[in-house]
């Protein structure tokens, strides 16, 4: 019996040990997963400046295509004047050369505004696809480092298992199914140290004889009130 207790005890260990490996490649994984949506949404500002200085960009060849129209109707209307002849004529013209002028005026205050905007967006397109080239050369190390860590976990992860398959292959298929069962009921520790007459896995005291029992090494024990497979730890001098 004490050979199937030592079994156990080092069975529980192994699953610890994957246990803390499964937590370390979850954490690893989140980490990856930060690095990539950190890029993502690099990429994502980017792109949104880009759009913005495409607007920019339109806006400003509409307001160069009405410019040069307004300019073109003046031209045109300079050249009619020429040819009119009556004063009432003349007057009409020359009000319709005024605000195309005005026009003319305004749409280059407002070419000017866009020429501003787009100057300052295009610096801050500048600025951000520079800071992306260095977070995508720095993450891609990142990933590299992180992927290489996740590799090296699993690898752990394999060894430890290789250990529990052939420890379960060594002890009866029957204790092998309790103790896992166990360990799914009692998130993952199907044993607990009894010392001092308490069981260690739920802090509760056992009951006298049970402790008493577990001396003699002759059975396997329970915990009464946690269920868990107790394994008799003495206090040390």
């Amino acid at each position: 019996m004490k050979k199937k207790l030592e079994m156990l005890e080092e069975l529980q260990e192994i699953d610890q040990m994957i246990d803390t490996l499964k937590d370390a490649q979850i954490g690893l994984q989140a980490e990856l997963d930060t690095i990539s949506g950190e890029l993502e949404s690099a990429r994502a500002e980017v792109q949104v400046v880009e759009e913005r200085l495409a607007l920019l960009e339109q806006q400003k060849g509409e307001l160069d295509t009405n410019h040069a129209a307004e300019l073109g109707n003046i031209a045109r209307s300079e050249t009619n004047m020429k040819e009119i002849k009556t004063n009432k004529e003349f007057q009409a013209v020359g009000r319709e050369i005024t605000a195309a002028r005005k026009q003319v005026t305004e749409l280059e205050e407002l070419v000017l505004q866009k020429i501003a905007q787009i100057d300052e967006i295009t610096g801050e397109l500048t600025t951000r696809k520079s800071q992306l080239v260095e977070l995508e050369e720095n993450s891609a190390q990142r990933t590299t480092e992180k992927q290489a860590e996740i590799a090296r976990v699993q690898k752990d992860m394999d060894a430890d298992s290789a250990r529990r398959g052939t420890l379960t292959q060594q002890m009866p298929a029957s204790l092998a199914k309790r103790y896992d069962t166990l360990r799914v009921q009692r998130r993952g520790r199907a044993l607990a140290i009894a010392r001092e007459g308490y069981c260690q896995g739920c802090n509760m005291h056992l009951p006298p004889q049970l402790y008493n029992n577990l001396f003699k090494c002759d059975e396997l024990l329970t915990c009464p009130h946690c269920q868990r497979i107790l394994i008799l730890k003495q206090q040390q001098a």
